[in-house]
């Protein structure tokens, strides 16, 4: 069973869709006990790093994402994948999940913010499971980008600087753009992280 966590702020619905038209069981949840028995952690968000966070603390799970990304596949998306790093600059400097090291800062770019629309993504990572999507276009809605060591990074998007678009670190991924509103593109995606975490 995946879990998505719902901690009042994530595009929720359309990610547990996006899973069950894979075939797989999903529960959206913000207990830990469920949390616990889930095979895969799902975190979405849609809204600001701070309140994010603050919600995730209100809930009081911020220990408990912590622990199950140690020992589970985990997966942020959007706003959770730039929960995943070190801090936010978002509504001001807030300590994030610190599952991955770095900070996201509001993009410096000649363009529009936020960045909402299709780019194509430039796998960086060398033989990575997903070199067969090089080029293919997903759909990014954001205004802040992580910024980590490369070694942690499998893919960016070009919106002036190089937004990173997919992290990884061990069985910890996040991706910045909507998997569940990039089409066939965004499945395949999805498929690849529970391909690679199952080994």
């Amino acid at each position: 069973m995946i879990a998505i966590v719902d901690y009042g702020m994530g595009n929720t619905a359309s990610v547990e869709t996006a899973f069950r038209q894979l075939g797989y069981d999903v529960i959206i949840t913000d207990n830990p006990i469920i949390l616990k028995k889930a095979s895969h952690i799902i975190l979405p968000g849609v809204g600001s790093f701070q309140a994010a966070i603050e919600e995730i603390e209100k809930r009081k799970l911020k220990s408990v994402l912590q622990e199950l990304a140690e020992v589970k596949p985990f997966l942020g998306i959007c706003l959770g994948m730039q929960l995943l790093f070190t801090e936010g600059h978002e509504g001001g400097r807030t300590k994030g999940l610190d599952l991955i090291p770095g900070t996201v800062t509001k993009i410096e770019t000649p363009y529009l913010l936020p960045h909402i629309g299709w780019n194509a993504l430039n796998i960086v990572a060398k033989d990575s499971a997903f070199s067969h999507l090089q080029e293919q276009h997903v759909y990014f809605v954001h205004s802040f980008m992580a910024q980590t060591d490369p070694k942690y990074m499998i893919a960016t998007a070009e919106y002036g600087p190089n937004v990173t678009a997919i992290v990884r670190k061990g069985n910890i991924y996040g991706i910045q753009f909507h998997p569940e509103k990039s089409g066939e593109v965004g499945r395949n995606i999805l498929q690849v992280f529970l391909k690679e975490v199952a080994k």
